[in-house]
């Protein structure tokens, strides 16, 4: 399995200013600070005299550079603008994302931003936090099922779904409105997200908007019937499934014929149909075209070399900065902005949501979307 942690000047500044990798960056003298937006000037003074509101930060795992870089971002946007920062990190672990964050609950934390674990059942501990008063801003990923999550910072999911929905019509030259009898098809099969994760179920009915009427007219065939999310989605996104997957669909669906178009959802599902049909024995010359999303740089690597069509590139940057600047806003008691109020619901809520803008990436633009603005080095990609 690939793992891609390339930004070292970033993850060595974070180690240095971490207690360990699962643990938590405090304070020099490990004391949090408490406030509220009524708060006497006696209340804001903590422990260590510094008188700093707190903002505590949960990620899922360092095994993505993307989760690194964010956490980083946020800590130098929050520190610059007065505030004491903690950063944990939770390997991927749901009781432990849980510990770490009942902990900066219990150490009065000011504002809570998490990047849930898919599988962490949150609902208890932000309970919690919600019963203290504390702010809960949900990063990238949606917390579900608690009505304590305040505001959701991420991407447009819907439309980098019909991103990638519209290159692979774009690309094989569908049209909506067209005989059958007179155009080519096209066998494509489809690789979702996690089953948990509501941001990848509505990555997958964004691609179905867009191709729905594809396959309704015959333009496209999914041999396999697997279509719906709920058929399709991989647990915890992982690539050595997508692999599975995708060998088991070739076996049973393809052994006649030949698969055109893998239509995953992530860079890491990509990563394992890739290496799936390597195994079956497709070749640069009969490759399928094959979608992914997240830009990362082994995936910008296959764009280069041909196995991988595109992917839809998510700065992080962007929103590492939306919400920090959101959790400043709830600090400070004012309204943070916000540009969807309807779409993310949680099973409790619609959450607040501000979202972010996606772009998709292929050969012929990589290097001005990901070089030219700094996201990535040319040695990175090379």
């Amino acid at each position: 399995m690939r793992i891609k942690i390339s930004c070292w000047m970033i993850c060595l500044a974070l180690l240095l200013g971490l207690t360990g990798c699962a643990g938590q960056r405090s304070p020099s003298d490990g004391k949090d600070t408490t406030s509220s937006e009524d708060s006497s000037i006696k209340d804001l003074i903590s422990e260590n005299g510094d008188g700093k509101q707190t903002v505590a930060i949960s990620m899922p795992s360092q095994a993505q550079e993307k989760w690194i870089s964010a956490a980083a971002i946020m800590d130098t946007y929050l520190t610059d603008a007065g505030y004491q920062v903690t950063v944990g990190f939770a390997e991927d672990d749901a009781k432990q994302q849980i510990e770490g964050l009942e902990r900066s609950i219990k150490q009065k934390a000011d504002c809570l931003i998490v990047a849930p674990i898919p599988s962490a059942d949150l609902t208890e501990t932000l309970d919690k936090a919600k019963k203290a008063k504390i702010p809960v801003i949900s990063y990238e990923s949606l917390v579900m099922g608690t009505d304590a999550v305040d505001y959701y910072t991420g991407f447009d999911n819907l439309e980098a779904g019909r991103q990638i929905g519209r290159y692979i019509a774009q690309e094989k030259g569908l049209r909506r409105s067209v005989s059958t009898d007179k155009t080519r098809s096209y066998t494509i099969e489809f690789f979702a997200g996690d089953p948990q994760d509501y941001s990848a179920k509505m990555v997958h009915e964004g691609i179905l908007e867009i191709l729905q009427p594809y396959l309704d007219s015959g333009q496209l065939v999914c041999k396999s019937g697997r279509v719906r999310f709920e058929d399709t989605a991989i647990l915890y996104g992982s690539q050595e499934t997508a692999q599975r997957n995708c060998e088991a669909l070739l076996d049973a669906n393809h052994l006649d014929g030949h698969l055109d178009i893998a239509c995953t959802s992530s860079d890491t599902l990509a990563y394992g149909v890739q290496t799936a049909l390597k195994n079956k024995g497709y070749t640069q010359s009969d490759w399928p075209l094959v979608t992914g999303q997240d830009a990362q740089i082994d995936a910008v690597k296959d764009i280069k070399a041909g196995y991988q069509a595109m992917s839809v590139f998510r700065d992080t940057r962007t929103l590492a900065e939306k919400c920090a600047q959101t959790a400043v806003d709830c600090l400070k008691g004012k309204k943070p902005a916000t540009n969807d109020k309807e779409h993310y619901k949680n099973g409790t809520k619609a959450v607040p949501s501000y979202l972010c803008d996606t772009q998709v990436v292929d050969k012929e633009n990589y290097e001005e979307l990901l070089i030219d603005s700094g996201y990535y080095t040319k040695d990175q990609l090379s």
